[in-house]
């Protein structure tokens, strides 16, 4: 049976319209590797993956897939693949090593011959100006807890707007706030590793202030491309009809969505609950000003999407992991798994079709305040070898793709239960395996295998069925 079969591409590609995009993503700090070469500062990421006991078996971010250094081979895979479009981040300590002050021309560099490559394949560039990779003096200086953050980010937004304005295609301010927030500065297990728990709030403020001064800054240099934000997204429903269960459901919808994106598309924060207003205190009074910078007119809404997420009230049974904070233990819910799930390599459900139910969330939620939505991320680990001879037969990621991918497209078709959400394209992240955050290099996520001792590309069954559906769906009559 070849790839083609296994799922099939022709069916598939009927279902895309003809300007749809079809593309992969990544995150610098993921894989540039580099990390002090070309005039390039530390970032928050790499004070936090020097710290013992953070990333999984010791692993160092240090060479990653060396894609700074292997740039063209990367762009030929991608070309080869037929893509049309490649998300992209920029690092901000490549091109501004302190956050502030002087830019660095060797970062700049790579970044236009990067757009260039990109042009000269035929793909379109989609630039992520913050993939969670903040400069260390501002992290020093507080990071996103920090009001002034925003402000710096947006000077950075400008600068970068002047250099590539004219060539990138789509611009994306800011990659996942909650994760930023939840991960980095409320739990610990990401970079800064800080373990505020709810006193972590002021740094939602904050980067929710620097998409809106980014959105401004990007337009005020002039940029042709659209301007849109990315957020992760999770359908969060109760674990039973249970009256507690369903109250802690939408306490928990409110902290994971609506928080970070009410501000953007409507302008306000969602109203607290009662019983959760002496937890968000933190947040504090909130000035019509900002809230107006918050929510800019966009071009689109980036939406990632991976698994739903089912909570009960109580404290539950799990063990909570040794690195987060102990007040983990005292709150009144817990996340409950899917049993009758599939799961990925990390553990989450395979759950395609809450995808099209997250679409008509946000449709019911925003209505017409909803920009056209692109699927920015998508996409699952599964246990794979370090070191392979040929292409890996990864048809479980296969399926995870045409079936995320296909519910998406009939979700939004006439019809579909979330009719009326203009979807613009799908990203698989991601393109090849990487430094996968905190799980270091122990969760492959790519299309392509990287081996991580001789950095050798190989791609994977996947690759070639995302190549096929990308040429049946060209290859159709119009």
């Amino acid at each position: 049976m070849t790839v083609q079969d296994s799922v099939d591409v022709e069916d598939l590609a009927a279902l895309l319209g003809p300007n749809f995009k079809l593309g992969v993503a990544s995150a610098a700090f993921q894989i540039e590797g580099a990390l002090s070469a070309g005039g390039r500062g530390p970032s928050g990421w790499d004070a936090f993956a020097e710290k013992p006991g953070s990333i999984v078996d010791g692993h160092s971010p240090s060479v990653a897939c060396d894609h700074y250094h292997r740039s063209a081979e990367d762009v030929a895979l991608m070309r080869d693949l037929g893509v049309d479009s490649y998300r992209f981040s920029i690092s901000w300590p490549r091109i501004q090593p302190e956050g502030r002050g002087a830019f660095n021309e060797e970062g700049l560099d790579f970044y236009d011959r990067l757009i260039d490559q990109l042009l000269e394949a035929g793909i379109s560039p989609m630039a992520t100006l913050y993939h969670w990779d903040t400069p260390l003096p501002l992290e020093h200086s507080g990071g996103w807890m920090n009001r002034a953050t925003a402000e710096r980010f947006a000077e950075y937004c400008a600068a970068a707007g002047r250099r590539f304005g004219d060539r990138v295609a789509q611009w994306v301010t800011l990659n996942e706030p909650v994760s930023v927030t939840l991960n980095g500065y409320a739990l610990g297990v990401h970079a800064p590793g800080k373990a505020l728990m709810f006193d972590a709030l002021p740094s939602i403020h904050h980067q929710l202030l620097a998409h809106g001064l980014g959105v401004q800054a990007l337009r005020a240099a002039g940029v042709k491309g659209e301007v849109g934000v990315t957020n992760l997204h999770s359908p969060i429903r109760p674990a039973s009809r249970k009256p507690g269960d369903g109250m802690v459901a939408k306490l928990y919808d409110l902290l994971m969505n609506r928080i970070y994106a009410d501000p953007v598309l409507l302008g306000r924060y969602p109203r607290l609950p009662l019983m959760a207003r002496p937890w968000l205190r933190s947040l504090g009074r909130l000035s019509d000003h900002d809230l107006r910078t918050i929510h800019q007119p966009l071009d689109f809404y980036g939406l990632n999407y991976y698994f739903p997420v089912r909570v009960a009230l109580g404290r539950g049974t799990v063990p909570i992991p040794a690195n987060t904070h102990k007040a983990v233990a005292r709150l009144p819910f817990h996340e409950v798994g899917y049993p009758d799930s599939g799961t990925t390599g990390f553990g989450w459900p395979v759950a395609p079709d809450h995808l099209g139910i997250l679409l008509r969330e946000l449709k019911d939620r925003y209505r017409e305040a909803l920009p056209p939505v692109y699927i920015t991320e998508s996409g699952a680990s599964f246990p794979e070898p370090d070191h392979v001879t040929g292409p890996i037969a990864d048809h479980r990621r296969i399926s995870y793709l045409a079936d995320h991918l296909r519910n998406a497209i009939q979700a939004t078709s006439p019809g579909g239960i979330a009719h009326g959400v203009t979807l613009r394209g799908y990203y698989v992240w991601t393109l090849m395996d990487n430094f996968e955050w905190a799980a270091g290099y122990s969760q492959r996520f790519g299309l392509v295998h990287v081996d991580f001792e001789t950095l050798e590309r190989t791609p994977k069954e996947s690759y070639y069925w995302y190549q096929a559906l990308s040429r049946a769906r060209r290859t159709r009559p119009a």
